[in-house]
C-alpha cells in the first residue's frame, strides 16, 4: 500500500517543480496590459475634432459662396422672362416708327409730329430701363457669324462683307448679363458665283 504521506510529498514536490519552471519563464503567465495613456487619447480625440471642424468650415464656406452666386444670378437673370415680353413691345414700337417714311414725317401736321416724337421718346426710355436691368442690344453687322449669339435666316451674296460674316441684321439681338436673351436674326454672306466663261458656239462653218 502506498503511504498517503509519501503521496502528498510527491505532489508537493511536483508543484514546486512546476512553480520553479514558471519562475524560469517556461509557461509564464501573461502580464497585465499597460494602462492607456490619457494624454495620447485626448490628443487623438482633439485631432479628430479639429478635422471635423475644418471640414464643417469648408462646407459652410462652399455653401456661402454657392448661395451668394445663386442670389447674384437671380438678381441678374431673374427678369429674363419678363424682359423677353418687354422686347416684343419694343420691337412693335420700332416697326411702327420704321413704317413712318420720311415723306410722311415731312408733311405731317403738328399733332402727328408730336405723336411720332412721343413714340420715339417712349422707345428710348424703354431701352434705358432695359439697360438699367442689365439688358443690352447688339446689332452684329459685318461680324463673323457666331451660332451662339446669331440665328441665320438665309444666305445672300455680298460684296461688302466676306463669306461667313453677317451681311444683314433682320432683327437685333439682346444680352442679359453675359447670357443671350434673344439671338440676332441675320443673313449670312456667301461667296458670289464666279462669272461663267463665254462659250465658243460661233464656229465658222465652211
Amino acid at each position: 500500500m502506498t503511504d498517503p504521506t509519501a503521496r502528498q510529498g510527491e505532489d508537493a514536490a511536483a508543484e514546486a517543480e512546476n512553480g520553479q519552471a514558471t519562475a524560469n519563464g517556461n509557461g509564464a503567465p501573461a502580464q497585465d496590459a499597460p494602462a492607456p495613456d490619457p494624454l495620447a487619447a485626448a490628443q487623438r480625440q482633439a485631432s479628430d475634432y479639429k478635422d471635423k471642424l475644418l471640414r464643417t468650415l469648408a462646407e459652410m464656406e462652399n455653401l456661402r459662396k454657392r448661395t451668394a452666386r445663386e442670389v447674384a444670378d437671380a438678381r441678374v437673370y431673374g427678369i429674363a422672362s419678363f424682359a423677353r415680353e418687354v422686347l416684343q413691345v419694343a420691337d412693335n414700337m420700332h416697326r411702327a416708327l420704321e413704317a413712318i417714311g420720311p415723306e410722311l414725317r415731312e408733311h405731317a401736321d403738328g399733332k402727328i409730329k408730336s405723336l411720332i416724337e412721343g413714340v420715339e421718346l417712349t422707345e428710348r426710355e424703354l431701352m434705358k430701363a432695359l439697360e438699367k436691368s442689365g439688358v443690352t442690344k447688339f446689332s452684329p453687322t459685318a461680324e463673323k457669324f457666331d451660332p451662339n449669339v446669331h440665328q441665320a435666316m438665309f444666305e445672300m451674296e455680298s460684296a461688302d462683307v466676306p463669306p461667313g460674316h453677317v451681311a444683314q441684321v433682320i432683327q437685333a439681338g439682346y444680352m442679359i448679363g453675359d447670357r443671350v436673351l434673344r439671338p440676332a436674326l441675320v443673313a449670312v454672306a456667301k461667296a458670289a458665283k464666279a462669272p461663267r466663261a463665254p462659250s465658243n458656239d460661233n464656229t465658222d462653218v465652211n
